[in-house]
C-alpha cells in the first residue's frame, strides 16, 4: 500500500455501535471527511462480546444456550431492521442466520465433551466483530457517495501467539492486504476488529483490548497518517472521574505518558495495542462518540502541554512484601533470588524499592498473591532466617499505589516534595517510593483506605484540578449567614485567581440542614437550607468529610456547647476547624489540652482568630510574640463591643439603664443584654487569651465582676430591662467617685504572666489608651519584654456581623494557603 499517506483509520468501541442510533452517529462522524480514504474498525456491540464467552461457558455445563443464541439474533435484526430497508437487511439477517446455524453446531461439541477448545472459543467470541462490521458496511454502502468495502480481518492479519501476546506476521499480513484491496482504491473499508487468523489459517483473537490492536495493526499496513479512537470519554484524563471528580481532559501525551497511565488502569489504549502505531511515530487520536466535537487528546511522539505531570492513577489491592537484614549489606545476587523466588511463585512484581544501605529491598505484589508470594521468599531465604543474617519477611495487605506520570517531570526541581507535601496534609502516610531514572513516574505506596484521598490531593496540587476544600457550615445565623454570603461574593474570584474551589457541601441549622455532593451554590444558600432537611448533625459532618476530596473543614459559627465538644472527634478525623465560637477553647482545661493533641496528632489545622476581637489580629499578635521568642509579661484589654459603646457614651448625666436601653435598640447588645453584662463572655475570651500566653486558666477560677444585680439574674429579658432602673443609683454613685478622682470607667479583662486574672469594671486615667476609643471598638494591650515600656495596642472593631464574618472568612484563606493553594 505504498503511497501517500492519506488514509485515516478509525476504531469505534462497543459503546459506539450499542444499537441503531450509534450506528448512525458513526456514519455521521466517518461522513465529514468522506473524500479521504477511511478504513472504519468496529468492536462488538456493547455486551455482545460477554455474551458470546458466557454462551461458550454454559455449553461447557451442558446448559441451554438457546435463549440467549436467540437474545443475539434479536439485537442485530432489531438493529438491521432499523438502519436499513428490508431488501437491504435480507442478506444480511441471512448471513446472521448462517452463523448462528455454525455457533450452534460449535456448541453441541463443546456440550458433548464439556470443555471448550482455545480455537473454539476463539472462533464463537470473534462473531460479535463480524456481525457489527458487516451490517456498518451495508449501512454505509446503503447511504451512497463512495465505494464501501468490507474487510474480514481474518483473510488479512496472520498472527503467532506467544508469552508476551499476539505477535504479528507482517510480511504475510502486508500480501494478505495487497491481494484484497486496490492499491488505488479510494472509499472507505469497514474492518473487523479482534479477531485474525494464525498461521495454520484458524480462527484466533488478539485479546483483550484486541479492536485497538487491530486499528493500530492496520494502520501501519495502510500506512495512515493517523488512528481515531472512538470510545465514549472525551479522551484522556488526569485521574479517574469517579474517584476524581474535578478530573479533566489531557490534551496531549506522549506514546511513553501513554503507556504509564495504561499500566496503572488509565482508560488509554493498552500499551501493546500501541505499539505498531507507535513504531512508526503515528498519531493517535481519542475521542468521544457522544461528542465528537470536543478536542479529545492526542498521544504523539512530540506532544506540546503546560502541564509537567500530566495524570494521576492508582493500582489497587496491593500487598508489600519486605526482606530484611543485615546479612544483606553488600552481598550481591540478594535481589536475583528474591526475584527469583518470586518468578518460581508465579507472582507478578508491581514496583520495587530498595534503599542504599542495602538493609532492605520491599516490593508490592497483587494483594491475592501475598500469601503466596511471602512463603516463597522465606522458602528461598531458609538459611538465612534461621541464622540470623536475615530478620524478617514481612507482609503487609490492603494497599494501593499511586502514580503521578509525565515527561515534563523530567529535571523539574519540586515534583516529588510537591507530591509528597500534598499527601502530607491529607494525612495520607506513604509505605515505599519508586521512581525511574527517567523521572516520568513516580509511585508511593499507601494505605488502600486513603488511596482516593491521595489521588484527589495529589491530582489538585498539580493543578490538574482546583484546590478543593469541603466546606460545612453550622450556625447559618448573623454571623454564619454573612460569612455564606461573603463567600457568595468572592467564591468565583478565588477560583479563578487561585485555583481555590470552596465546595460548600453542607449547612446546618438548629432545625435543618442542606446537604449536596457537587456542593450548594453560595448564591443561593437560604433557598438550599429552605429545601432542606431534618437536622441530623452526626449525617451532616460524615457528609462533610469525604474521601474524595482531601480537605475537609467546619466552619462553626454557632455559639452551641455540643458542637465545641465535637472538635477533639474531627481532629481525630483529620477535619480542619474554623470558627468564632469561644465555647471550645474556653472549656476546662482538659478538654482543651485533648483537643490540642488531637489536632496535633492527625495534622490538622484549627483556627480561631475570631474568638477575640472578631476579625482583629489579636490571637495572631499573642502568637507571634511567643513564637519569634518575645515573653508576653500581661494582656489587658476591652474585649467587648457592647460595654465599650455603654462606657464611652453614658456620661453620667443619663440613667445607666437607659444607655443599656438604647445600646439594645442599636442592635449593640445581644437579645438579652445581660449575656454581654455579665462579664461572661469577656470571661471567655479572657481565658482563650491566658492560655495563648501558656497558662492554664479555667474559667470557673477567674475572677468575673458581673454588672447584672443579682436579684435581676433569674427573671425575664422582658423583666430585666423593666426592673433594671431601680439599680441605677448604685451605678452612679460609682461613676461620680470615679469622676471625682479624676479617673474614668471601664470594663477591663487583665491576666499577667504569673497567672493572676480578673474581669470588671475599673477605673482608668483620662490618659489612658483605653480612655478614649471610638464607640463599640475592642482594644487590646500586649505588654511583653519587647513592648515593655510601650506596650503593643491593636485596636478595632470588635464586634458585628460583618467583622466577625470576615475574622472567619481570613481564617479560611489562612487554611487554604496552609494546605497549599497560591494565594
Amino acid at each position: 500500500m505504498k503511497g501517500p499517506r492519506d488514509w485515516i483509520v478509525h476504531k469505534f468501541g462497543g459503546t459506539s455501535v450499542a444499537d441503531a442510533a450509534c450506528f448512525r452517529r458513526v456514519a455521521e462522524i466517518v461522513g465529514v471527511r468522506a473524500e479521504a480514504r477511511q478504513a472504519i474498525v468496529l468492536s462488538a456491540c456493547r455486551g455482545v462480546t460477554d455474551t458470546l464467552f458466557a454462551v461458550v461457558a454454559s455449553a461447557e455445563v451442558q446448559g441451554d444456550t438457546s435463549g440467549q443464541l436467540a437474545a443475539l439474533r434479536k439485537r442485530h435484526s432489531d438493529i438491521a431492521e432499523d438502519i436499513l430497508t428490508p431488501s437491504e437487511a435480507a442478506p444480511y439477517l441471512a448471513a446472521l442466520d448462517a452463523d448462528l446455524a455454525d455457533i450452534k453446531g460449535v456448541l453441541q461439541t463443546i456440550k458433548l465433551t464439556r470443555s471448550a477448545a482455545p480455537n473454539a472459543r476463539d472462533l464463537i467470541a470473534g462473531y460479535g466483530e463480524i456481525w457489527s462490521s458487516r451490517l456498518f458496511a451495508r449501512f454505509l454502502e446503503a447511504r451512497g457517495g463512495r465505494p464501501v468495502q468490507w474487510c474480514d480481518a481474518r483473510t488479512v492479519l496472520v498472527v503467532d501467539w506467544g508469552p508476551l501476546g499476539p505477535a504479528v506476521d507482517w510480511r504475510e499480513s502486508q500480501g494478505n492486504l495487497g491481494r484484497t484491496l486496490a492499491a488505488d482504491y479510494r472509499g472507505a473499508l469497514v474492518i473487523t476488529g479482534f479477531v485474525a487468523s494464525d498461521r495454520r489459517g484458524a480462527q484466533t483473537t488478539l485479546g483483550r483490548n484486541g479492536s485497538d490492536f487491530s486499528a493500530s495493526i492496520f494502520g501501519v499496513l495502510l500506512e495512515a497518517g493517523e488512528i481515531n479512537i472512538w470510545t465514549d470519554v472525551e479522551g484522556v484524563l488526569s485521574a479517574d472521574p469517579r474517584r476524581v471528580p474535578d478530573a479533566t481532559v489531557i490534551d496531549q501525551l506522549s506514546y511513553n505518558e501513554a503507556m504509564e497511565l495504561a499500566y496503572f488502569g488509565a482508560k488509554v489504549i493498552h500499551p501493546q495495542t500501541m505499539a505498531p502505531a507507535v513504531k512508526r511515530g503515528m498519531p493517535i487520536w481519542i475521542k468521544n462518540t457522544f461528542e465528537p466535537e470536543k478536542a479529545g487528546t492526542l498521544i504523539c511522539a512530540n506532544p506540546s502541554s503546560a502541564h509537567p505531570v500530566k495524570g494521576t492513577t492508582s493500582i489497587e489491592g496491593v500487598a508489600l512484601i519486605n526482606l530484611e537484614g543485615a546479612g544483606m549489606i553488600g552481598v550481591p545476587g540478594t535481589a536475583q533470588r528474591l526475584f527469583g523466588a518470586l518468578r518460581g511463585a508465579g507472582v507478578n512484581v508491581i514496583l520495587i524499592s530498595q534503599g542504599s544501605s542495602e538493609h532492605s529491598i520491599c516490593c508490592a505484589v497483587p494483594e491475592k498473591e501475598g500469601e503466596r508470594a511471602a512463603a516463597a521468599v522465606r522458602d528461598a531465604f531458609e538459611r538465612e532466617l534461621r541464622e540470623g543474617q536475615i530478620q524478617s519477611v514481612g507482609l503487609v495487605g490492603g494497599l494501593a499505589i499511586l502514580a503521578v506520570v509525565g515527561d515534563g517531570m523530567a529535571g523539574t526541581p519540586g515534583v516529588a516534595a510537591k507530591l509528597f507535601s500534598a499527601l502530607g496534609a491529607a494525612g495520607v502516610n506513604i509505605r515505599a517510593i519508586a521512581q525511574g531514572a527517567s523521572e516520568r513516574n513516580i509511585s508511593v505506596v499507601v494505605d488502600g483506605r486513603h488511596a482516593t484521598r491521595g489521588l484527589r490531593a495529589a491530582h489538585a496540587s498539580f493543578y490538574l484540578s482546583p484546590h478543593t476544600l469541603s466546606i460545612g457550615v453550622i450556625g447559618p445565623g448573623v454571623v454564619g449567614g454573612a460569612f455564606l454570603d461573603q463567600i457568595a461574593a468572592q467564591s468565583a474570584r478565588l477560583r479563578e485567581q487561585f485555583g481555590l474551589h470552596l465546595r460548600l457541601r453542607g449547612i446546618l441549622a438548629s432545625r435543618r440542614m442542606a446537604l449536596s455532593d457537587q456542593g450548594i451554590d453560595p448564591l443561593k444558600w437560604r433557598e438550599a437550607l429552605d429545601r432542606g432537611e431534618g437536622a441530623d448533625m452526626d449525617r451532616f459532618l460524615a457528609h462533610v468529610r469525604v474521601e474524595h476530596l482531601p480537605h475537609s473543614v467546619v466552619v462553626d459559627c454557632s455559639a452551641n456547647e455540643e458542637v465545641a465538644r465535637r472538635y477533639v472527634s474531627l481532629f481525630e478525623q483529620g477535619v480542619h476547624v474554623i470558627t468564632p465560637n469561644k465555647k471550645a477553647n474556653s472549656a476546662d482545661y482538659a478538654y482543651y489540652t485533648a483537643m490540642r493533641e488531637a489536632r496535633r496528632k492527625s495534622g490538622a489545622h484549627y483556627l480561631y482568630e475570631a474568638t477575640v476581637g472578631a476579625g482583629l489580629p489579636i490571637i495572631q499578635t499573642a502568637r507571634d510574640l511567643r513564637e519569634t521568642g518575645d515573653d508576653i509579661l500581661g494582656i489587658e484589654g476591652i474585649f467587648s463591643g457592647t460595654l465599650a459603646y455603654l462606657f464611652n457614651v453614658w456620661d453620667g448625666e443619663s440613667p445607666f439603664s437607659a444607655v443599656v436601653r438604647e445600646a439594645k435598640r442599636l442592635g449593640y447588645t445581644e437579645p438579652d443584654p445581660r449575656d454581654d453584662l455579665s462579664g461572661l463572655d469577656v470571661a471567655r475570651k479572657l481565658v482563650i487569651m491566658s492560655r495563648e500566653m501558656g497558662l492554664a486558666t479555667e474559667l470557673s477560677a477567674l475572677p468575673v465582676e458581673s454588672l447584672v444585680p443579682a436579684e435581676l439574674r433569674s427573671v425575664s429579658a422582658e423583666q430585666y430591662l423593666e426592673l433594671l432602673p431601680r439599680h441605677d443609683e448604685a451605678m452612679r454613685a460609682r461613676f461620680e467617685q470615679a469622676r471625682a478622682r479624676g479617673k474614668l470607667l471601664r470594663h477591663v479583662g487583665r491576666v499577667s504572666a504569673d497567672g493572676k486574672a480578673s474581669v470588671g469594671l475599673i477605673e482608668i486615667d483620662k490618659s489612658h489608651p483605653f480612655a478614649n476609643i471610638a464607640l463599640t471598638d475592642n482594644v487590646v494591650r500586649f505588654q511583653t519584654r519587647r513592648y515593655n515600656t510601650n506596650p503593643l495596642i491593636v485596636q478595632g472593631p470588635g464586634a458585628g456581623p460583618d467583622v466577625t464574618a470576615g475574622g472567619v472568612f481570613a481564617d479560611l484563606l489562612r487554611l487554604a494557603a496552609y494546605l497549599g493553594a497560591r494565594m
